[in-house]
C-alpha cells in the first residue's frame, strides 16, 4: 500500500511539479542518494511557480529557482506527505538507482575478473612461461568485450587457462579434434568455433607462445591449431567444383580426374586440400559462378571447361582453392547474381584474382531484364543498399533505374553455352 494519502499523492503526481521530481531523481541517483546539494529549474510556466511556492511554503515570483534538497527533505516531512524525498520519489515512481554505488560495483566486479586471470596463471604450469605474461597484458588492454558481464568473463578466462595448459604445459597429450578439446573444457563440442571470444583468447596464447602473429583470416586460423595438434573441422565445409583435371598421380587428384571424365561435380573439402596437388596448366581459363544450378546444368549438359561455385557468399574454403589455382597460373572468369549481395561478392572475387567479368556487364543485364519481361516470368524486386560495380560503372545505375534483381539462373543457357565451347 503506499505511504501517501491519496490527495497528496494526486497533488505531487501533478504537471506542475514534474519537472522537479525529474531532476531530483536525476540529481539523487547520481550523489549516492543522499538527499543533499541543490537543484536548479528555469523557465518556469506560472503553474510549476504555483506548485513550487505551495511546495516550498514561500512565494517564488521570477522564471528560475534554485531548490536546497536537503530543505525540500525537511519540507516534504513535515508536509503531509510525512516521508522524506528519497521515500516520496520511490513512492511517486520506480525505486532510486545508487548510480554511484552501481558504478564502483561494476568496476570492483571489472577487476575481479583481471585478479582472478592472475591468479589463476600463476597457479598454473605455465606461470613461468615468458610469453603468458604478454598473454595477460594484452587481454587486459583489449579488455572484455561488450556486453560479457564481470561473472561470464571470469568463466571464460579460466576455460581459456584449461585450454592452454591442455595444449602447452608439461603434461600435453597427443593430437585432438577442436570439437573434442571443446567439449573437454566447455562441455560443449561448439566451446571452440571459430568467432567465439573463448577461441579468440586461446589463439592469441597459442600466437604469443610460437612467437606468430596473430591470424585474420580463417585459414591462418585453422594453421595455428596444428601448430599445438589441434584439428579444425575440415570435412564439412565443402566448394563445389566441375570439370578440374589435375596433373599428379595421387588418388585425390585422379578422383578429380575421373570425375571430370564423367562429367561428374565434385565437393572438395579442406581436409582434401591440404593433400591435393593443384596443379593445371598454366593459363587454363577457370570459370566461377555463384548458384550450384550452373555446375548442375553444366554437368547435365557434358560441358568441357572447368567451374568452380562459390554457393553464395563463398566460404573459407572457396578461397583456398581459388587461391591454389591462382598459384598455378590460372586465369579466372567469373558470373553471379544480378542483385547487390551478387555485385559485392562479384567485385570481391574480381580485385582478388583480378577475373574477367562473364557476361555481367549492363548490356547483359538489360537483355535478361527484357527478355524475362517479354516472357512473362515474375519480377524480382532489386531490394537493399546499391552497390557499384568495378568492371562497369554504368552497371548500378543501369539496376537501380529497372529495380530487378535477376538470379544466375536467368542465364543459365547462355552460361552453359559458354562452359560447352572448347577454347
Amino acid at each position: 500500500m503506499s505511504g501517501l494519502p491519496s490527495a497528496t499523492r494526486d497533488w505531487l503526481t501533478g504537471p506542475g511539479l514534474t519537472r522537479l521530481w525529474e531532476g531530483v531523481r536525476k540529481r539523487l541517483e547520481s550523489n549516492g542518494v543522499q538527499a543533499t546539494g541543490s537543484l536548479r529549474l528555469t523557465a518556469m510556466n506560472a503553474q510549476e511557480r504555483n506548485d513550487l511556492s505551495l511546495l516550498l511554503g514561500k512565494p517564488l515570483t521570477g522564471a528560475a529557482v534554485t531548490i536546497r534538497l536537503d530543505v525540500l527533505d525537511a519540507r516534504l516531512r513535515a508536509s503531509a506527505a510525512g516521508l522524506g524525498l528519497r521515500q516520496t520519489l520511490e513512492e511517486l515512481g520506480p525505486p532510486l538507482t545508487d548510480r554511484r554505488a552501481a558504478r564502483a560495483d561494476l568496476t570492483a566486479r571489472r577487476e575481479q575478473v583481471w585478479s582472478s586471470l592472475a591468479s589463476a596463471l600463476d597457479a598454473s604450469p605455465l606461470t613461468d612461461q615468458e610469453w603468458l605474461r604478454q598473454w595477460y597484458d594484452l587481454l587486459r588492454r583489449a579488455g572484455v568485450p561488450r556486453g560479457v558481464a564481470p561473472e561470464a568473463a571470469i568463466w571464460t578466462l579460466q576455460q581459456a587457462v584449461q585450454v592452454l595448459i591442455a595444449l602447452l604445459g608439461p603434461e600435453r597429450g597427443g593430437p585432438l579434434g577442436r570439437g573434442e578439446l571443446a567439449a573437454m573444457v566447455t562441455g560443449s563440442a561448439h566451446g571452440l568455433d571459430d568467432g567465439t571470444w573463448l577461441a579468440r583468447l586461446v589463439q592469441r596464447g597459442v600466437a604469443l607462445a610460437h612467437g606468430t602473429e596473430f591470424p585474420e583470416d580463417a585459414a591462418g586460423r585453422r594453421a595455428l591449431w596444428r601448430l599445438v595438434s589441434v584439428t579444425p573441422d575440415e570435412v564439412s565445409s565443402t566448394v563445389l567444383t566441375y570439370g578440374l583435371r589435375p596433373d599428379g598421380e595421387g588418388w585425390r587428384e585422379r578422383a578429380l580426374r575421373e570425375r571430370a571424365e564423367h562429367h561428374a561435380e565434385a565437393h572438395v573439402t579442406p581436409r582434401d586440400l591440404h593433400g591435393l596437388r593443384l596443379q593445371l596448366p598454366a593459363g587454363t581459363l577457370i570459370h566461377i559462378c555463384e548458384n550450384p544450378r550452373v555446375v548442375e546444368a553444366a554437368a547435365d549438359a557434358a560441358c568441357v571447361q572447368p567451374l568452380v561455385c562459390t554457393s553464395g557468399s563463398a566460404a573459407t574454403v572457396v578461397f583456398t582453392l581459388l587461391d591454389a589455382l591462382a598459384a598455378t597460373g590460372c586465369r579466372f572468369t567469373y558470373h553471379g547474381d544480378f542483385d547487390w549481395p551478387g555485385i559485392a561478392l562479384a567485385n570481391r572475387v574480381i580485385r582478388r584474382y583480378d577475373a574477367v567479368p562473364w557476361r555481367m556487364g549492363t548490356a547483359d543485364y538489360e537483355h535478361l531484364a527484357a527478355r524475362s519481361q517479354a516472357e512473362d516470368i515474375p519480377q524480382l524486386a532489386l531490394d537493399g543498399q546499391p552497390v557499384n560495380a568495378d568492371w562497369d560503372p554504368d552497371l548500378a545505375p543501369a539496376m537501380i533505374a529497372l529495380g530487378v534483381a535477376l538470379h544466375e539462373e536467368a542465364t543459365l543457357e547462355l552460361l552453359v553455352d559458354d562452359l560447352s565451347r572448347q577454347t
